[in-house]
């Protein structure tokens, strides 16, 4: 897509929540449909006609892409959610993840997602939008604990000085292969944005001290595999919509910004109106109402979350940054509190016509 296409969305005014999960969550058979390509692409569809959104935003689940690695390995389904690598992967098991990459092993869960992206480029006139989590926040995943390691490689020690560091490089390049793989299945599938969901590249595992005193260890373990997923991207023709909702630091902020992405979602805790002084204008900043309080009256209020509209947009009009007002993250459905989130939701979403 041009650029002036999301300048354009920001222009006239696009408020929008990542929020496919609370239109799965209405059906009662969500879990059957999480399987089916068809039928959840049917979902994200009806979510973008809800939201008033051309952007086909799919479902989030940030385990998928682990999934897909550790059933290489023959790790049990129920056992996955909670294995973690105690060790360096030897050379077997990165061969066997490698191939099963390589074939393109991704189960149902995740074929189902590329359906739905086939779904929506040839069944609608919307713009297909694939996603997977960043492959820093997968390798933090596939870990017990990963910040000492983290650490360590802050220092300036490599895998070849210490046994830790080493575990996290290997799984580096393996998490980048795997979200280099669902990325081209989505691309051809006819995604034209890619959604990478980087939500631990933030200062909880990568130390700011490290990093005002000279540190690299944000571009070596953080941004090097970013980069080459959009060159990937780049080559495709295919944009991105980068999203990180932890804390953050200036410095992080900026790097994000030199990936160029269309879209920069980023979380509540920042600041859109200063941090875009950060970035590039050709880059729509979005987001960041604190949508993970929704749940609850006590927290945020239908009202509220109409006054919190009112207020991020005006101050994004005062500093002249390209915005489309939206959520600081994906919405999940609550159970029990489907309505008031929807309500609060619905409120952002109808806040500009105010």
């Amino acid at each position: 897509m041009k650029r002036e296409f999301y300048l354009d969305l920001a222009k006239n005014g696009l408020r929008f929540p990542v929020g496919a999960d609370l239109i799965l969550h209405e059906h009662a058979d969500h879990e059957e449909i999480l399987r089916d390509g068809a039928r959840l692409g049917e979902v994200v569809a009806a979510a973008a006609a809800r939201f008033k959104t051309p952007i086909a935003c799919p479902v989030m689940d940030l385990m998928l892409e682990k999934a897909i690695l550790l059933r290489q390995l023959g790790i049990p389904e129920a056992d996955i959610p909670t294995w973690h690598f105690s060790t360096t992967p030897s050379g077997t098991e990165v061969e066997a993840i490698r191939k099963g990459i390589q074939r393109g092993d991704f189960g149902v869960r995740m074929q189902a997602n590329i359906d739905a992206v086939r779904y929506i480029a040839t069944r609608s006139n919307l713009i297909p939008c694939g996603m997977s989590i960043g492959p820093f926040s997968l390798m933090t995943k596939l870990l017990a604990e990963p910040i000492t390691p983290v650490y360590l490689a802050g220092t300036g020690l490599t895998g070849a000085d210490d046994p830790d560091v080493k575990t996290v490089e290997v799984l580096m390049a393996l998490t980048t292969e795997m979200v280099l793989r669902s990325f081209r299945a989505q691309a051809e599938a006819g995604a034209k944005i890619f959604f990478i969901a980087e939500p631990a590249a933030n200062q909880v595992f990568i130390s700011p001290n490290q990093i005002a005193a000279g540190s690299d260890v944000f571009e070596r373990l953080v941004m090097a595999s970013l980069r080459r997923i959009k060159a990937e991207l780049d080559r495709a023709g295919v944009d991105l919509f980068f999203h990180c909702c932890g804390e953050l630091i200036p410095e992080f902020v900026r790097a994000f910004g030199s990936l160029d992405p269309a879209i920069l979602s980023l979380g509540s805790s920042r600041q859109l109106w200063e941090d875009a002084a950060l970035l590039p204008k050709t880059t729509v900043l979005y987001g960041n109402l604190p949508s993970k309080k929704f749940y609850s009256d006590d927290l945020v209020t239908v009202a509220q979350a109409r006054e919190m509209s009112r207020e991020l947009a005006a101050k994004m009009k005062d500093c002249g940054h390209p915005f489309i007002l939206g959520t600081e993250c994906d919405v999940l459905s609550v159970k029990g509190c489907e309505k008031q989130i929807m309500a609060k939701i619905q409120a952002v979403v109808d806040s500009a016509a105010d």
